[in-house]
Order: C-alpha cells, then structure tokens, then sequence
C-alpha cells in the first residue's frame, strides 16, 4: 500500500516536471487561441485584467537612479514618516554620492511582448519544510529571497539558487557574487549605511546594531524608489497598515521585472501556525507596522486572477 508520505512526493514530482512544461510550453509557443501577442501568464481573462490594470501602474519608478531620484513632496514626507527619522541628512546630496558608487540605470526595462521571465518569490514561511519546492524554485530564471532566509542545509525544500535578495540594513546578510543586493530604504540613514558598507564602514548603528559591512558585489547594487514603496501602499494595499512587508513588496517588485510570478513560502503552515522554515519559535502574522491580513487576500487574489501561482507547501 502507497502510504502519504510516497503519494505526497509523487505529486510534487507531478508538480514540478508539469511546471516545468508549462515554462518550455510558454518560451516556444504564442499561444494564438489566447492572443496573438501573448507568449506566457496568458490565463487572465478581462475581468482579471480589469482587477489587475486598475492596481498595476507600469509607469511606475521601480528602482532609484538620477533620471527619477527627485521625490515631489508628498512621497518625501510619506517616506520620512515610515520609521520616525530625526537625521538632518539632506536626501538628494545622500543619493548623489549613492548614485556614482552603484549602477545607475533603469533595471529591466527589456519588457516586450516576447520576452518571458519567469520568478520565483521565495518568502521564509516554515510551510516549505518538507515541501520538496527546491528543483522548481531553481527552475526558474529569477529567484527573489529576502531577508536572513538560508538556503545552506534547506535546498531540497527552497533550492539553493539567488539571484535578487531584498534587504534592510537591519536584516541584511553575506551575499555571492551571483546575486543582487536589494536594498529596501525605509530611511536616509539606511541609504547612508549602503554607501558605507562599501566605503567607510564606520555605520553600526540604525535603532539597533547593524553590520558595518558585508560580503556583496558592488555592481549588482539595487535600491527600490520610496515612490514605488508609496505606489504599493497606496494602489495596492488601499493605505491599510503603516506600510507594506517586506514580503509583499518583493511580490510586487517581481511582478513588475516578470512576466511570470510564482510565489514560495508565504503564509502560514497547514497546521495554521507563523514561523520561519529556518527557526522553531512562532511569530504574529498581524504584527508590527503592517496589516497580514489584508495583504494575505491581495495575494490569493492575485492567484485567483491567474497573475502569480502561489505554492502553500502542502496539497
């Protein structure tokens, strides 16, 4: 007799060579039953594209650099308020020095009715122990962590490939010289310490201790824009909370350089519990500046709408 454990490994197989087709299916195929021009995420109907074209801004500044560095006045205070700052740093001479130490360009702006990239957002929810999610997170071109989340001893359930990892420098960790640093600015000092992590190194500081430096390549250097932060708040998460997660930005953040989002390691575990596949103790999905439940159901809506394929670990 087949026990649960054998059927449940047969159907992540499943999942991942189906996947898998799936991806060389959309890479070879136009898919002209659907339309002429779409090449992959072709399942959106018009009343998901409708749901999705009223919260999705492609004109959007995703990333910083000196086109689009200037903030209008509304985003600079909104900005400023996230975490309280009393610095006096003046934000436009912080991101001119910021700006001639990493590349200073518009990421990804290759987007064309060809072009299929697929992503994979892994987020460190303890509902990928055991999920076997590895091969088909890896399977993908772009694989987005964020945060401390480890891959060294836990490839088989999250893989062990990164190329973007989103950071604060709160959270921020050693990264190889394949991935991206990300960095998420909540504050100017935030973008003082990527400067110094890189040159000085004399910032340790922020509301608790940082590291003054860490291991990352100096050309692989993103900042996602304070205006992109504001957009999400705004147009995706209806100003509910203080500001997004961490979690969720890097959602959004996927799909505007993706054509195809799937989504790992978001969300509780079957048992319903709040933890991280990397530490035993439990954590609240509600807690700290950011409302989980709101943007729990803006991501099963966007799965519901055929936009991301979320993997809960578990069938």
């Amino acid at each position: 007799m087949i026990n649960k454990r054998t059927l449940h490994r047969v159907a992540v197989f499943v999942s991942v060579a189906s996947t898998i087709c799936i991806l060389l299916f959309c890479q070879t195929s136009t898919r002209s039953f659907l339309t002429d021009s779409c090449v992959c995420n072709c399942a959106m109907d018009s009343e998901d594209l409708l749901w999705f074209s009223q919260r999705y801004k492609p004109s959007a500044n995703v990333t910083l650099n000196t086109k689009n560095s200037r903030l209008d006045w509304q985003t600079y205070w909104w900005w400023r308020s996230l975490q309280n700052e009393s610095t006096v740093a003046n934000y436009n001479k912080v991101v001119e020095v910021l700006l001639s130490l990493f590349p200073d360009k518009e990421h990804y702006s290759d987007s064309s009715p060809s072009r299929c990239r697929t992503c994979a957002v892994v987020g460190n929810s303890g509902n990928l122990n055991g999920s076997h999610y590895g091969p088909l997170i890896d399977s993908q071109d772009f694989v987005i962590r964020m945060n401390e989340g480890p891959t060294d001893g836990f490839e088989q359930d999250v893989g062990s490939k990164t190329t973007h990892r989103v950071i604060y420098p709160e959270s921020a960790v050693d990264m190889d010289e394949t991935t991206h640093l990300i960095l998420l600015p909540f504050k100017i000092l935030d973008l003082q310490w990527l400067i110094s992590i890189f040159t000085t190194r004399h910032i340790d500081l922020t509301y608790m201790y940082v590291k003054p430096s860490i291991k990352a390549d100096r050309n692989k250097v993103m900042i996602l824009h304070p205006a992109f932060m504001k957009y999400i708040y705004e147009s995706w998460l209806q100003s509910h909370g203080q500001y997004p997660s961490t979690g969720f930005i890097s959602l959004i953040f996927a799909l505007h350089i993706c054509d195809e989002v799937s989504v790992f390691g978001f969300g509780p575990s079957k048992e319903g519990a709040w933890h991280h596949y990397f530490e035993d103790f439990g954590m609240d999905s509600n807690g700290g500046p950011h409302d989980g439940d709101f943007e729990g159901k803006v991501i099963s809506k966007l799965h519901q709408k055929h936009r991301i394929t979320m993997y809960k670990g578990w069938w």
